[in-house]
């Protein structure tokens, strides 16, 4: 999958459209977390020091339906995204339209305009070509860095690069394919998948995909109780998915036959409720002493099995907490493996919003080979799916 990226393609005195993933967390106009800012900014940069003459900026933000709503426009990401370039960054008023036209022909040479949020429009989230035609006339090189986006077949991601007489991936994009496709294609090994979080629905596609693919698969978090309960072990009042039993029951089936080690917890700690304060206990999984209490983290000896199986690993792909992180008395599990994913050799890439949170938490983002920016866009393709943001985009060759 070798995309042609920015730097095949010629900017020199070009409007270089760049759709971007500013989905940020804003409240009362003020972001919560910039990192996807900050993930843009090698690409912006780039095509700034390339020569072009104007930079546009496209994204969504949030899910407004449609039509426009003042908490979810892009304005402050604009104001965000000037300080950190260190240079003044326009913001149109609309993505499409006289006000998008107008701050492109106004920009000076060498200029940034912000568009406002895509999904303003119908239009974008139905991939249609009119809007995609709207947007194609402000530019005449498109760039696609919103790998955070590239599983949505929408206007700025598909339609448009069908309209543009160049295209090709970001850095940022180009860096998440190399990872995510490339490491993954003929990984190192031992090569290690670590899967957590709530649900087994989120990841069943991403497990099918792995299961003849790793060395060692670690499953924690509340998914693990709906195996729990189809290999008829007591789960208290933990979260179960009763739909996704036989799916479960497949899946251990399939590891089985492959003599694949598929790791599930030993024991637990389990309380009444995912709330501070609460009384908690360490039990081992088989014990029925869970009563009416839920499963919220991975116990200490799960955990060392946990970093024992991660030890001597040449690639790493984890996502998903082992429990309710966010609460210190259920963090201990996830702040286990963190540690013990950021101390492999070899590869380690992280997907998901939680996983990121969590290593962030533990302080151990810099000892990670990659951090994924799409959390939706990193489980499908570790699933085996097919990007439309990515298989539009021209092949370098």
């Amino acid at each position: 999958m070798a995309k042609r990226t920015i730097k095949d393609l010629d900017l020199k005195d070009k409007r270089v459209f760049i759709r971007v993933d500013f989905n940020v967390p804003i409240k009362n106009g003020v972001i919560g977390d910039d990192t996807r800012v900050r993930a843009s900014l090698p690409t912006i940069q780039y095509a700034l020091d390339a020569g072009a003459r104007v930079v546009v900026l496209a994204s969504h933000l949030g899910r407004p339906k449609g039509k426009p709503n003042p908490d979810m426009s892009l304005r402050p990401v604009a104001s965000r995204l000037a300080a950190l370039l260190g240079r003044s960054v326009a913001f149109a008023e609309d993505c499409v339209g006289p006000a998008a036209q107008q701050a492109v022909q106004a920009a000076p040479s060498g200029g940034v305009v912000m568009l406002e949020n895509l999904r303003f429009h119908p239009e974008e989230e139905a991939n249609d070509a009119g809007f995609a035609r709207e947007l194609a006339a402000l530019a005449d090189v498109y760039v696609n860095d919103a790998f955070g986006a590239a599983h949505r077949a929408h206007a700025s991601v598909e339609a448009l690069v069908h309209l543009m007489p160049q295209a090709g991936a970001g850095l940022l994009m180009d860096t998440e394919l190399r990872y995510l496709v490339g490491e993954l294609t003929d990984p190192r090994r031992p090569f290690v998948a670590v899967l957590g979080g709530a649900k087994v629905s989120d990841k069943i596609e991403v497990i099918d995909n792995l299961v003849p693919r790793v060395d060692r698969l670690l499953i924690g978090g509340a998914m693990a109780y709906t195996f729990f309960k189809a290999m008829g072990k007591p789960v208290g009042k933990s979260l179960v998915e009763d739909d996704k039993l036989e799916a479960a029951r497949d899946i251990l089936a399939q590891a089985a036959a492959r003599q694949l080690p598929l790791l599930l917890p030993t024991d637990h700690v389990v309380a009444p409720k995912p709330e501070a304060g609460a009384a908690t206990e360490t039990i081992s999984v088989d014990d029925p002493a869970i009563g009416d209490r839920m499963g919220l983290d991975i116990g200490p000896a799960t955990a060392v099995a946990y970093a024992a199986a991660l030890r001597d690993a040449n690639t790493v792909v984890w996502n998903g907490p082992m429990g309710v992180f966010e609460i210190d008395a259920f963090a201990h599990g996830t702040m286990a493996v963190a540690q013990a994913v950021a101390g492999v050799g070899g590869i380690s890439i992280i997907g998901g919003g939680d996983s990121i949170a969590a290593v962030n938490k533990a302080g151990l983002a810099g000892h990670i080979s990659h951090i994924s920016t799409g959390g939706g866009a990193s489980l499908e393709l570790l699933g085996g799916l097919i990007l439309p943001g990515v298989a539009v985009l021209p092949e370098k060759t």
